[in-house]
């Protein structure tokens, strides 16, 4: 094989943007991975093309690294961004080597062989037999559940370049977690654009429960958690699932984007808002739960009302972790044609306002976590001083919801990373938690 032999790959975006990375990282194995873009023969961009400021970043990102880039090498632009806007992409980017979308992440090595833009008309979806290099851990991993989505939300212009829900045999995702625990992993994160919705496109209503059940027989798995589930797709029986579980943790991640029941309506948000509180709700009064959400401000219609009831109730249910998204109007979405579209000026103004009482509700979720003893996990030495051990909670989902600094060791032996230990919570430092190890 007669090829260049450097590599700098850039994964933007999402975690399943990054599940998409590993599989590429896969097929170039004869190539060095370098943290030198100046030096790489290629150079390969994961893009984003969810909102309006990922779009920006993801083609910023291409024309910084073009500036800098060495004589004769290969940039590629891949992934979400691409294949949402492919034609006007290779109009207007002279500045990319090859262009490809959503559909061929295992063909890499033969597009850079070839050096041929490729696109393929359906997502890449993985099987039993797709190969990935998990990066960033040596004992966690993200798990793709499916692909694209069958929702239909006003906002959102996923489903235009994703196309519709398309789930993995369950199968194969058995495969793959017992192929990484061999490898050490233990940890596990599913993710997926709606995860409650995790076969349905087989006509299983129940599929997220029936991996529950499966995942749990694997001898070596120790803790996972899901990503994203919908309102109108999760129901009791699942949430009381995970939580009579031994390996998923009571860790529930529901995106709302709001509780105003007339702009639940416009956004095209499935079940009302009876629904959405008596799931939250129950998701609460479970011990040693862990809530995370996300909402959007701004959206076509959004009154000062909805604004004002949405922050009412994000100051009375306390989540212990929530994004706050300013309304991005793309193209492809329903809302993009709406009447009532709010002034910019506006938005901003909310998501700072919103952003502010989540500042406040996270610095609560994490003082309730002092004098309380939790499973850690060690990741590395910390950046802040030499004598703190980065860690997070094992309840925590990895680089979303925070780092633990270890600033004390009550245990005889020396701390491994990558090993779970008990830890007592000893004090809040700014907006990071310090603990000591005890077992």
């Amino acid at each position: 094989m007669n090829h260049k032999n450097t590599l700098h790959l850039i994964s933007l975006g999402c975690t399943k943007n990054l599940v998409d990375s590993e599989i590429m990282l896969s097929k170039l194995k004869d190539y060095t991975l370098i943290d030198d873009n100046k030096k790489a023969d290629v150079i390969i961009v994961n893009t984003c093309g969810f909102i309006q400021s990922a779009k920006e970043e993801s083609i910023n990102t291409i024309l910084n690294l073009d500036q800098n880039r060495k004589k004769d090498s290969i940039l590629v632009m891949a992934g979400c961004l691409t294949q949402r806007y492919q034609e006007e992409l290779k109009k207007e980017l002279i500045e990319v080597d090859i262009f490809t979308g959503v559909g061929d992440y295992d063909k890499i090595d033969e597009i850079l062989i070839k050096k041929q833009s490729r696109f393929s008309q359906k997502v890449f979806l993985q099987n039993q037999d797709t190969q990935r290099v998990v990066s960033g851990s040596t004992y966690h991993a993200y798990i793709k559940l499916s692909e694209g989505c069958n929702q239909k939300c006003s906002f959102c212009s996923i489903p235009s370049f994703k196309g519709k829900l398309l789930s993995r045999t369950l199968e194969s995702i058995i495969k793959e977690i017992k192929h990484l625990i061999k490898k050490g992993y233990f940890d596990f994160t599913f993710i997926s654009q709606d995860s409650s919705s995790y076969l349905r496109d087989h006509n299983i209503k129940n599929g997220l429960e029936k991996l529950i059940e499966e995942v749990e027989r694997i001898k070596g798995i120790k803790s996972a958690r899901i990503l994203y589930l919908y309102p109108s797709t999760t129901t009791m029986e699942l949430i009381n699932k995970i939580s009579k579980s031994k390996v998923f943790l009571n860790y529930f991640d529901m995106p709302l984007q709001h509780i105003s029941s007339s702009l639940l309506k416009k956004m095209k948000r499935g079940k009302g808002v009876e629904k959405l509180h008596e799931l939250m709700n129950s998701m609460k009064n479970i011990p040693n739960s862990f809530i995370r959400t996300t909402f959007i401000v701004g959206h076509p219609g959004e009154t000062q009302k909805d604004f004002e009831e949405l922050c009412e109730y994000v100051k009375k249910f306390q989540f212990d972790r929530a994004n706050v998204f300013s309304y991005s109007k793309e193209e492809e979405t329903t809302s993009y044609n709406m009447k009532n579209h709010i002034l910019q000026k506006t938005i901003d103004e909310r998501a700072n306002i919103l952003g502010d009482i989540i500042t406040q509700t996270t610095k609560n979720s994490l003082n309730e976590s002092i004098n309380k003893t939790f499973e850690v996990v060690i990741d590395k030495p910390s950046n802040e001083h030499e004598y703190l051990l980065s860690a997070r909670l094992l309840l925590w989902a990895p680089n979303i919801d925070g780092e633990l600094y270890i600033n004390e060791n009550q245990t005889n032996e020396k701390l491994e990373f990558g090993k779970i230990y008990k830890a007592k919570i000893t004090q809040l430092v700014e907006n990071n938690l310090l603990a000591t190890i005890i077992q």
